[in-house]
């Protein structure tokens, strides 16, 4: 049975209450495009991903995802972490010595859910272009997922990437741009302006969808299963999330500050107990 509303919301509070008990017990990681991508990762693995009970590497029949911009890992423990993948208890090694959440997933340890080593930016696309047509020679008919920054969309790989997905009607694949607008150095208008997105995407040959409210849980699920019902007709879906960095915590919104900086004691009581109260907290 698929979770309600009220219960969704609930987990995305919780995965952030994660997010931020991982970083300032190391004081490392990257809060956050975590926080902003919350939604995202509790809509894709409790309502729209048609996933197995255990973790098969293979992924063959079944959804399988790729996280290409790594360095946002909290939120993607914390959510395999609270989908069963492994226990909950274990998201307390984030970030020490061999431990399996190192600060950008990688596939050496057999993390339960992490299918590539990624944080170098750009190559997270051209992965999930591979699964997705192995999926077709296999005769798999089910999807292939991977999220993008929109900082990484510098690195010229994804074009490479976007232009052969196309060609080759890569149609069993959903893309999606964390559009936050910030990455490490500041504003990506200031960084480097890529222009419309929406309008570079359809040029090369995609279908594109829209998510205004990406830190709306019910926006984000009504979005996705749009871009589900745009699979198998001949092209690459692509969708272009709207979120805020360091959603949910007042003082870690509306700038790239909080990037990859970890709260410092005073900061971490003042987002748990200020800003993301929820019951049944552990």
């Amino acid at each position: 049975m698929k979770p309600n509303t009220q219960q969704l919301q609930d987990l995305v509070t919780q995965v952030r209450r994660d997010v931020l008990r991982m970083v300032h017990a190391v004081n490392s990681g990257h809060p956050g495009g975590s926080l902003g991508c919350a939604e995202y990762f509790v809509a894709l693995y409790q309502v729209l991903m048609d996933r197995k009970d255990t973790f098969e590497m293979d992924g063959k029949n079944e959804d399988i995802f790729f996280l290409s911009n790594g360095h946002i890992s909290p939120v993607f423990y914390s959510v395999l972490a609270r989908s069963g993948y492994f226990p909950v208890s274990e998201l307390a090694t984030f970030r020490k010595i061999n431990s399996r959440l190192q600060g950008h997933p990688t596939t050496h340890s057999h993390l339960p859910g992490v299918r590539m080593a990624s944080g170098s930016l750009g190559q997270g696309l051209s992965v999930a272009l591979g699964a997705a047509q192995a999926k077709k020679l296999n005769n798999d008919d089910k999807l292939v997922y991977v999220l993008l920054g929109d900082g990484e969309l510098q690195e010229g790989q994804n074009w490479e990437a976007l232009m052969y997905a196309a060609a080759n009607k890569v149609d069993n694949v959903i893309a999606t741009v964390d559009l936050n607008g910030k990455q490490i150095d500041g504003p990506t208008d200031e960084v480097l302006n890529m222009g419309s997105l929406k309008a570079k995407f359809e040029a090369f040959g995609w279908d594109v969808l829209s998510i205004e409210k990406g830190n709306d849980i019910e926006a984000v699920i009504e979005g996705l299963t749009a871009a589900k019902a745009k699979t198998g007709n001949q092209k690459p879906v692509m969708v272009l999330l709207h979120t805020e960095m360091g959603n949910g915590v007042d003082f870690m919104m509306n700038t790239h500050a909080w990037h990859g900086k970890a709260p410092n004691n005073e900061q971490l009581e003042n987002a748990l107990y200020q800003n993301l109260m929820t019951l049944g907290d552990y």
